[in-house]
């Protein structure tokens, strides 16, 4: 790819160095602990025109990937933002200027981020040792989580339970709560996080959720009147393996752990394994790709354990699915322009709740189909 980084525009390690590069910080990870990404930049990138967005997607394509993209090239009317290694940052800068793309620097080192982060975390963990209280203002690890869903059963038992679906590839439990009050095969919604690993805050979101379900029920009349007449369920860690790694070893791993023979690159975009639209628009058959969909549809136990659930109780009416970053509410499809049959409702469904949101908070949320919006 002419002026491709490190292959014509200024000095860099070969790919081959940049590989064993890769390796080798794999290899220090695991005999140090977490992963650092001291001098790492988030850049944001405004592509003019469609030419300019090609060339950005052209980064997507280089094996190994150079940049980690947060905001995936998708029109010229949306910006582009990507993580790009201190290692690869003057190449990367020096491609975007070649081709006459403007940037800015989001973030100017990540890691100092994350260490604020981790002492957040820490100060976080003392108080709740001293309090014996659990704090929904601040992030947790797989096992206090599991740990807060069995003592949050236990404590309002009367309206929720705990569900294993399944277990991941690493074989951890896949949990799900259920939120109901009484009756069985009712009508439901079906809500997760936590897909992308990386994605904490979504996690703090589905916690701080179920406890407002349970704290507003009898008090909130719509709440009440939707738990009244269906059941929630609720999956706080859709991805274990990913979220476990997140904290003992990359705080930016975004994939599950499944491994495969013959293939180094680790994990699978759980997001883009499901059977609708597989292989489509915003998925990667590159394994060491951060949108990799996987060998085939349902490939991973993760997502099987999902669509077996929801395929067995028969009456799942509507499903969220809450990630993090770009304040955008979605609707189907993502792989096709296509409308959905019901796509007037979910127009005007998805309008009011930005405006609700925007009243509340005074944030304004981009809304519509996935396809169009992304």
């Amino acid at each position: 790819m002419p002026g491709a980084p490190g292959g014509g525009v200024g000095p860099g390690p070969s790919p081959v160095d940049r590989w064993m590069l890769l390796v080798f910080s794999f290899i220090l990870a695991a005999a140090l602990g977490q992963m650092n990404f001291t001098g790492d930049q988030v850049l944001r990138v405004l592509a003019k025109n469609e030419k300019q967005l090609s060339v950005l997607r052209d980064l997507e394509g280089l094996k190994p990937q150079k940049v980690d993209f947060w905001r995936n090239p998708a029109r010229p009317s949306l910006p582009v933002d990507m993580r790009v290694p201190f290692s690869e940052l003057k190449d990367i800068k020096a491609y975007l200027e070649s081709h006459g793309l403007a940037y800015s620097i989001m973030i100017k080192d990540i890691q100092v981020l994350l260490d604020e982060e981790r002492e957040a975390m820490a100060k976080s963990r003392r108080l709740e040792r001293s309090t014996s209280s659990f704090s929904y203002s601040s992030y947790h690890t797989l096992e206090e989580i599991y740990s807060w869903i069995d003592n949050f059963v236990t404590e309002y038992s009367d309206i929720v339970s705990k569900i294993r679906i399944g277990h991941s590839f690493e074989n951890r439990s896949i949990l799900v709560l259920k939120f109901s009050t009484g009756g069985s095969q009712r009508r439901a919604i079906w809500i997760d996080t936590g897909i992308h690993s990386r994605e904490w805050i979504t996690h703090a979101t589905g916690i701080w959720t179920a406890k407002k379900i349970v704290s507003e029920y009898g008090k909130d009349s719509t709440l009440t009147n939707i738990l009244n007449a269906m059941d929630i369920f609720m999956e706080i860690v859709t991805n274990p393996d990913g979220f476990a790694f997140t904290h003992s070893m990359n705080r930016l791993w975004r994939k599950n752990k499944s491994t495969r023979p013959g293939v180094f690159c680790i994990g699978v975009d759980l997001n883009r394994n499901w059977k609708s639209g597989f292989g489509g628009n915003g998925s990667n058959d590159n394994p060491c790709s951060e949108t990799y969909r996987g060998p085939s549809p349902q490939s991973e136990p993760e997502v099987a354990a999902i669509v077996d659930f929801i395929t067995a109780h028969g009456n799942i009416k509507a499903l969220i699915s809450i990630h993090s970053y770009s304040q955008m509410i979605m609707y189907p499809y993502g792989h096709s322009l296509e409308p959905v049959p019901n796509q007037k409702e979910l127009y005007n469904l998805a309008k009011d709740a930005v405006q609700a949101l925007y009243e509340v908070h005074g944030i304004e949320y981009i809304y519509g189909s996935i396809s169009t919006t992304l």
